[in-house]
């Protein structure tokens, strides 16, 4: 066995790593993170220090039993989990849980870091290894409480005043507001028309564009023609200045040149801008896409990390790439396409966090077309665009000469008319040659022109005049590039957040994409204005910024980890108690009134509702219940009228009887678009419950029947126990319990009494529901914790009395117990005292341990003391970003 046990994130790193280390090193992968925060109340602990709860991801378990058991013959154990803070805190984890277990006494714990996997940087990162930094832990801590204490009681809050499924977290939130914006200024944008004057001449025989700079001595802004009668007479006047001949005097030649450098390498931000503008992939598609690439490939030489270190904020390159990339550019282009000296490039993204290098290859001389058969489309696709921004950046600037000729129309006075012809030719092409930045929205911009040869007083024939109208228009809704931008330039996010941030507001139906542009949906501008008016300051752009640098403090070790945590939580909790007690459903609804309905002479509005938007008629203050109808696929509670919704209101319709004489009617309920015949329904999944005829529900009816015919396989009449087939095989259900057949039986010979017995050892049905304003439980005992005593501080608000002492044990299994729960590692807290690595003289977390006798706080968050509850954090097993919660 390797004396040697090296531990990464992933299978296909540690694949590529192990070629790279030989025999006497075994890599392991721990499959993203081994510990998260318990998925419940108390996770996080305001008045015990912000004491944070963990447990083992259950689907992690047993890599982490493979590591302990690959540990036990190793003598060293190297933790080379990825260079940022979230790779920092998973190796934190696993250091934690190891030493809970007792893995780590006599073996040397290092601290291994590389930003690119190739044999090399790998090889010299474990000859330079360096202790865990509990700074960089605790700020990936603080981010991870953060996150879970705003989600935790924002999202149940807006559960209980907009509708179940919803979230809201600290930085997603400042993300939909953003959209919302966008959206209220396009509606309220009024467009205004102008008019430009443009015109053709023509010299040496050759035609080239115009347009009028100056009329009548004055300079032609943008609003100079608001109409097309004034538009028409400029026009005249300008054929009349030209004479019958139609002849322009050259007035003045303007020639220069001018430089354009290249971008800088790719910054996370900027390659998912990039590859959203060039290539069209969604930021989620392009991080894994790029994981991809930096963990290897094979090339036909085995495994080989193509790209290095794909979450970084920096824009800099080591001096060997540098020097590795002139060289390829000189030996593809010509040593006159190398940039005469170095590019040093310096970021100037706000919150700028860890040294890491731009996104480059790992090599410039592996070349995209050489290793294009051995890449999938889009990992060639991606590849290809971080080769060429990386190879361009180190290139020589483009040239063009540019020329602005002025011409006269009729003779020089203080009223006289000037156009403008401009031309512009690449000269040296430079960088352009290979890559060329793209943009979102591009202004309109004179296109590569080439002009004759002009000097002043050469006569130009003026060929006509063309008079155009334009109107203003609103500002662009958001695409993922540009909302990824934005993000950034605000501060708001990490390299790694942008992604989920992005996924999270489609998940949860706060936005839609409409050709590649975020459109906000009723629910996000119900959700955006319910947070922007009670909580403006938590989804304010600059408090978001804000809270970025306070954890960059952390990470620096300039600021303890719960100073920033105590600034926030206090006002906060004491704004969601007092939301949660005088704002109502109805305010948060805010409903918007279409007149009267004339049938009724009823009040009419739209509002949202636990299922959706709908259309009232009526109050509940009537002494008739109120109708509704809920919206249809396209239609916006802000942009519906009367009309539109009265038509709301024919459903039901009846379309006729079936054979049996049932009438049969077409209608949307909770779960959408359904067909009654009788007593009976038939969902619609394609079919327009507005539209759909008679002979299209017959049709619905009878497929439905047969499937419900091929779906019973015994029905016993009793207590509604069936024997039913499922999407997974067949089960018995009563309705309230579904019970699992054993496989060695036949689900037609079970009998009502076999069925039954099923049924009573089968697990009851969730309820479902979560966070701080579910329904109440039953507590849970907990189980025993290796420093937990009889005296423990009891969790919540209220103190309760004491649990009673354990029934004593023999000796020898008082001894095991706490080592068999160390070893489960199902609740652990987190040591806050700085950290030190097996070997080092320093102990261990020392101001974390408590003094023998004294209990062990139990964790509890001060304001989820009404329920039972998920943590709102990140996936098991994956690396998501924790401010996307």
């Amino acid at each position: 066995m390797a004396d040697n046990l090296v531990i990464v994130e992933s299978p296909a790193k540690a694949r590529t790593i192990k070629k790279y280390l030989g025999k006497d090193f075994e890599v392991l992968a721990s499959y993203g993170h081994v510990r998260d925060l318990v998925p419940k109340e108390g996770a996080v602990d305001p008045d015990d220090g912000f004491a944070m709860k963990y447990q083992l991801v259950e689907r992690n378990e047993r890599h982490v039993d493979a590591i302990a058991k690959a540990l036990k013959k190793a003598k060293s154990l190297h933790l080379a989990t990825d260079p940022d803070r979230e790779g920092e805190a998973i190796a934190w984890h696993l250091y934690e849980i190891l030493k809970l277990r007792g893995e780590l006494k006599h073996k040397q714990v290092h601290r291994v870091v590389f930003h690119e996997i190739t044999k090399n940087a790998v090889r010299e990162a474990v000859a330079a290894p360096r202790d865990l930094s509990l700074d960089l832990v605790n700020a990936q801590q603080a981010r991870r409480a953060l996150d879970y204490l705003v989600g935790f009681n924002l999202s149940p809050l807006l559960w209980k005043k907009v509708r179940r499924g919803l979230s809201a977290g600290r930085v997603q939130s400042p993300a939909l507001r953003m959209i919302c914006e966008r959206e209220a200024e396009i509606a309220a944008f009024e467009p205004r028309e102008y008019w430009s004057i443009d015109a053709v001449g023509e010299h040496s025989e050759q035609s080239f564009p115009l347009k009028l700079i100056e009329f009548r001595g004055d300079k032609v802004e943008q609003f100079s023609f608001t109409s097309e009668a004034a538009a028409r007479a400029a026009e005249q006047s300008i054929k009349a200045a030209a004479g019958p001949a139609a002849a322009l005097t050259v007035l003045q030649v303007d020639r220069k040149q001018r430089r354009r450098n290249p971008a800088p390498p790719f910054t996370t931000s900027t390659l998912q801008q990039e590859a959203s503008r060039k290539l069209g992939f969604s930021a989620q598609r392009t991080m894994r896409i790029a994981q991809q690439l930096y963990e290897g490939v094979d090339t036909g030489e085995g495994n080989v990390g193509l790209i290095t270190y794909m979450r970084t904020d920096s824009v800099s390159l080591a001096a060997e790439a540098v020097q590795e990339i002139r060289s390829v550019i000189a030996r593809l282009y010509g040593p006159e396409a190398v940039a005469e000296e170095v590019r040093v490039y310096k970021t100037k993204s706000k919150n700028a966090q860890e040294a890491h290098e731009a996104i480059r290859p790992t090599s410039a001389a592996i070349i995209p077309a050489d290793i294009e058969s051995r890449l999938e489309a889009d990992q060639f696709k991606l590849y290809a665009l971080i080769w060429k921004r990386a190879v361009a950046c180190q290139m020589a600037h483009a040239l063009f000469d540019t020329v602005a000729v002025d011409l006269l129309a009729g003779e020089q006075s203080s009223q006289r008319h000037v156009l403008r012809a401009n031309g512009s030719t690449l000269v040296k092409p430079g960088y352009i040659a290979v890559y060329q930045e793209g943009r979102d929205d591009a202004s309109d911009e004179e296109s590569d022109q080439v002009l004759p040869r002009m000097e002043v007083g050469d006569s130009v024939k003026l060929r006509e005049v063309q008079p155009q109208q334009h109107f203003t228009e609103p500002p662009p809704r958001f695409t993922e590039a540009s909302l990824v931008k934005t993000l950034e330039e605000y501060g708001i996010g990490r390299p790694s957040t942008y992604a989920s941030i992005i996924s999270t507001l489609r998940d949860r139906e706060y936005v839609d994409i409409e050709n590649r542009r975020f459109t906000a949906t009723d629910i996000g501008k119900i959700v955006n204005r319910f947070l922007s008016e009670h909580f403006h300051q938590y989804v304010d752009y600059g408090f978001t910024a804000a809270m970025e640098d306070e954890l960059d403090a952390v990470a620096r070790g300039e600021e303890g980890w719960t100073t920033p945590l105590s600034k926030f939580w206090k006002p906060f909790i004491r704004q969601v108690d007092s939301v949660e007690k005088n704002v109502t459903r109805e305010q948060v609804a805010q409903a918007r009134e279409l007149g009267i309905d004339q049938a009724s002479g009823k009040p009419m509005s739209v509002r949202m509702g636990r299922f959706g938007p709908f259309v009232q008629i009526g109050t509940k203050d009537d002494v008739e219940k109120p109708r509704f109808a809920g919206l249809r696929p396209g239609q916006k509670m802000d942009k519906i009228t009367r009309e539109d919704a009265l038509a709301l209101f024919i459903l039901p319709r009846t379309l006729g009887s079936s054979a049996e004489g049932e009438p049969i009617l077409a209608n949307v309920g909770r779960f959408g678009p359904y067909i009654k015949y009788g007593s009976k329904y038939v969902s619609l999944k394609d079919d327009d419950p507005y539209t759909v005829t008679l002979e299209r529900a017959l049709e619905c009816i009878q497929a439905k029947q047969l499937a419900d015919a091929n779906r019973i396989i015994q029905d016993f009449g009793v207590d509604g126990i069936q024997v039913l087939n499922g999407r997974y095989g067949p089960y018995i259900s009563n309705g309230e319990k579904n019970a699992r057949i054993p496989k060695d039986r036949d689900p037609k010979t079970l009998t009502l009494e076999d069925s039954r017995a099923l049924l009573a050892a089968a697990p009851v049905r969730p309820m479902r529901g979560r966070g701080r304003f579910a329904p109440k439980k039953a507590a849970a005992r907990p189980e025993a914790k290796p420093a937990a005593t009889a005296d423990a501080k009891p969790a919540g608000r209220r103190r309760r009395a004491p649990a009673p002492a354990p029934t004593p044990r023999p000796a020898a299994a008082r001894a095991a117990a706490p080592r068999a729960a160390a070893a489960k590692a199902t609740s652990a807290s987190i040591a806050v005292a700085p950290l030190k690595p097996a070997g080092s003289k320093a102990p261990h977390a020392a101001a974390a341990r408590r003094p023998p006798g004294k209990a062990a706080a139990k964790p509890r968050m001060k304001a989820a003391a009404k329920s039972a509850a998920r943590a709102t954090g990140r996936s098991a097993g994956t690396k998501k970003a924790a401010g996307a919660a």
